[in-house]
């Protein structure tokens, strides 16, 4: 009988005989499918640009009209947010040398978070450095072993993953369908259960049936989480996202969003009732075990906000840009989806009509972003375009002659 000690000594021996040993390292040098597509040309990724975010952005030394930003509200560029940020470095430096819950908050974090709080009229709010790790810091803050998610089955990715690091069941429903929900709900029985939905889909473009929703969590006991990312700023009465939107402020229970998309920075928010955030604080593992936002991503935030509210011009210039672009993309043919948002979706089916459209867009001075599998179902790639502010009717009109043309040469539109 062959003892343990020598046991695991033959088995080296074995191994290293066979030359099976395994590398961890295998799956890298085998990874072809990128370097195939960039052979061919059709490599949409890591563009390199040499501008700020705005309309018209510089690639590679050309001009080209910019269909792929979050930049909602085109405050990337404002004056009082760069001059936010610039005067923020100049009073407290490049960083914080540390975490929120020891040497990184500074008086900024504060001012931002109760101005946060104020504007989703909650009772308090918390900040991050990242929106991946809002979502992250969340639920696996809010959600132990003894209890459920449920997550609608095309919510963002950072959902999942920060499902992934809690200890609680996750169950999914179908993409905004309330029957699928009140089912799965109703099987969870009497557990916590914590619906995490988006409040505007980011790829689809279409907005979470927010009165539904609360609805059926009602029934069920269950809380309600948006994560408002592509909302804010661009719904609601005043740009205070999907929520207010639909007059439900007080029935939202947990109110998520980044600072990438319309607030002209990075970072990310959660607001709900104080006793929530108090226990966020001093639960989330994102939170402490993270560097706190910088000071000029904080003050950038702060002007951007003040921004929403003083200049409502911005998002009525947005709607009339979404609105005319989807007019004109439904009546050349295109289909765009269940899209209601200034995330317009051009529906391609097959991943290589996407690159191919990706390419006669780009080579005609057009960025867009080619959607394809595993951010979207097989057989709904699409190229995803969106849509700020500060587009000129001028710009758009230039667009539409080149997507359309890109559409009659490729068949996807007679």
């Amino acid at each position: 009988m062959i003892t343990t000690g020598y046991k695991k000594k033959a088995d080296v021996i074995l191994k290293e005989e066979s030359g099976k040993t395994r590398d961890l390292f295998e799956k890298c040098r085998t990874f072809t499918t990128a370097k195939e597509v960039m052979a061919a040309g059709f490599y949409p990724y890591f563009s390199v640009m040499e501008s700020a975010q705005d309309p018209e952005v510089t690639v590679a030394g050309r001009k080209m009209i910019m269909l792929g930003s979050n930049n909602y509200l085109g405050l990337t560029s404002h004056p009082k947010v760069k001059k936010a940020a610039i005067e923020a470095v100049k009073k407290y430096g490049s960083g914080c040398a540390g975490s929120r819950f020891l040497n990184g908050t500074l008086d900024i974090h504060v001012e931002l978070e109760e101005k946060l709080a104020k504007f989703f009229r909650k009772g308090a709010a918390l900040t991050f450095s990242t929106g991946y790790q809002t979502n992250l810091g969340i639920i696996s803050s809010l959600a132990g072993k003894d209890d459920v998610v449920v997550i609608d089955k095309l919510d963002h990715a950072s959902i999942i993953d920060a499902c992934r690091l809690s200890f609680a069941e996750v169950r999914k429903f179908k993409h905004n369908d309330m029957n699928s929900l009140d089912f799965v709900l109703h099987e969870c029985g009497d557990r916590g259960k914590l619906v995490v939905v988006d409040g505007v889909y980011s790829m689809e473009g279409d907005i979470a049936p927010l009165p539904d929703l609360v609805r059926v969590c009602k029934k069920h006991g269950a809380r309600l989480m948006v994560d408002d990312a592509h909302g804010i700023g661009v719904l609601g009465k005043t740009g205070r996202g999907t929520a207010e939107h639909f007059g439900l402020e007080k029935d939202v229970d947990v109110i998520m969003g980044t600072y990438s998309k319309s607030l002209a920075s990075i970072g990310g928010f959660v607001a709900a009732d104080e006793d929530v955030i108090h226990y966020m604080k001093h639960h989330s593992r994102p939170l402490i075990f993270s560097a706190s936002p910088p000071p000029a991503s904080v003050a950038a935030v702060i002007a951007a906000l003040d921004i929403i509210d003083q200049e409502p011009d911005r998002r009525e210039r947005l709607w009339h840009n979404t609105n005319k672009m989807m007019k004109a993309f439904k009546q050349m043919g295109f289909d765009t989806g269940v899209a209601e948002t200034p995330i317009i979706p051009l529906m391609m089916g097959e991943m290589e009509r996407a690159f191919m459209m990706w390419k006669v867009l780009n080579e005609g001075g057009v960025f867009a972003n080619p959607v394809v599998p595993p951010a979207v179902p097989q057989g709904r790639c699409m190229i995803r375009t969106s849509y700020m502010a500060t587009h000129t009717d001028e710009m758009l009109d230039r667009v539409l002659g080149i997507v359309e043309q890109a559409g009659k040469k490729l068949g996807v539109i007679s």
